[in-house]
């Protein structure tokens, strides 16, 4: 697939603009400020409806407007859909197929597929979990788009129960200065109900997560050798916040929803003193490893590099069907199945080497957008077409 038109209205530093694209490498260059980020953002915002740079939608509208709208028209073998979102601040946002009614944003979904390279990648190694969380997830959603609402209902039950054990907490503590009454408090009584949506949905999100892993973990080895020439060296787990290790094969969802709610049995005590979840998926944390070390703390800068490219590059050939998926991914392969590449401003972050390496594994994709301040970090592998960025303004060049 590739996208062969991006209109923007009022995104970012854009109120208006228009580019055609076309299949194998599409160049954004110019100077840093000038808005090349803000196209392949709008890009990526139409297959994640989020961001790579900001976690609310409120930047992404240019200052003074009150909405922003991102079109793109998106190919597929010889049939073309068109996919448009409105980003509405405070609101709901809306998206239109081919010119059709309104529908949910999360019904484009699925449509549109990109995996995107950008210097934020390195908190995947040297960040906190929660960014290895998200990332696993966004590539669930982008595998699954039905995963979306589950992972949207997860995070509603999870603030529902964070705010009842939050209550509790608080009655409690003035309950120790004050006479017994012999009887739990509402919010405690009421936490059982949140306790079995809250292992519902979290087995569900816990069986897909460690299926993925488990496809990962090959194609993630495979990619850190490619980009950096190390064997065997980069491996990838899962770290669970329940009692023991993760199992080899992935338990069925009656035995990961049981081992939740064990979880959150023995751990209430210790929720009701903090006033927080502490059991679930939201504590989680992809594992990653170099020569059996945790990569965070003990990779250098080059070697993290290496890693963050080799997770994208292992989620690019998993979405691609270049490798054996896992159980629940069923891709409609079709024509023209590789997603998007982006590549955002990543060439000036490496080393000669590792720059020549990532081009030559890139280079065959069907469609690579990059963005550069300078023309020559762009390397001769990736030849295409280029485009001249300048506020507000793009052109061919």
């Amino acid at each position: 697939m590739y996208v062969s038109h991006l209109s923007l209205l009022d995104f970012r530093s854009y109120p208006a603009v228009d580019v055609e694209l076309e299949p194998g490498v599409n160049a954004f260059l110019g100077p840093n400020g000038q808005g090349k980020t803000n196209l392949v953002e709008a890009i990526g915002y139409v297959a994640t409806l989020g961001s790579h740079r900001v976690a609310t939608d409120t930047p992404l509208i240019r200052a003074g407007a009150d909405r922003a709208v991102v079109r793109t028209r998106i190919v597929r073998g010889d049939r073309a859909s068109t996919v448009e979102v409105e980003i509405t601040p405070g609101k709901a946002n809306r998206a239109r197929i081919n010119r059709g009614q309104p529908v949910r944003s999360r019904d484009v979904l699925g449509i549109l597929r990109t995996v995107l390279f950008a210097p934020e990648d390195l908190a995947l190694v040297k960040g906190d979990p929660d960014g290895r969380r998200r990332f696993l997830d966004q590539l669930l959603v982008l595998m699954v788009p039905r995963v979306a609402g589950v992972l949207s209902d997860y995070d509603r039950v999870l603030r529902q129960r964070s705010a009842l054990l939050k209550s509790a907490r608080t009655i409690r503590r003035g309950a120790r200065t004050a006479p017994s009454t012999g009887s739990a408090s509402p919010e405690v009584a009421t936490l059982e109900v949140w306790d079995a949506r809250l292992a519902e949905l979290g087995a569900e999100i816990l069986s897909l997560r460690l299926q993925l892993v488990t496809a990962l973990r090959p194609a993630v080895a495979a990619a850190y050798e490619q980009v950096s020439a190390a064997v065997g060296a980069a491996e990838i787990g899962y770290r669970w916040s329940l009692a023991g290790d993760v199992p080899r094969e992935v338990p069925g969802l009656a035995e990961l929803r049981e081992a939740l709610l064990k979880g959150i049995a023995e751990a209430r005590s210790q929720e009701l003193e903090r006033g927080v979840s502490l059991v679930g998926p939201h504590r989680d944390d992809l594992v990653l490893t170099l020569a059996g070390l945790p990569a965070k703390g003990y990779a250098s800068h080059g070697e993290s590099w290496s890693f963050a490219l080799a997770l994208r590059l292992a989620s690019y050939r998993l979405l691609g069907g270049g490798e054996t998926g896992p159980a629940f991914w069923n891709p409609d392969l079709g024509v023209d199945a590789d997603p998007v590449l982006i590549l955002d401003d990543v060439f000036a972050e490496l080393d000669v080497r590792r720059r020549e390496r990532l081009a030559e594994l890139v280079a065959p994709a069907r469609q690579v957008l990059v963005t550069a301040a300078v023309p020559d970090d762009v390397p001769a592998a990736l030849q295409g077409a280029r485009f001249h960025v300048e506020p507000g303004k793009v052109t061919r060049a």
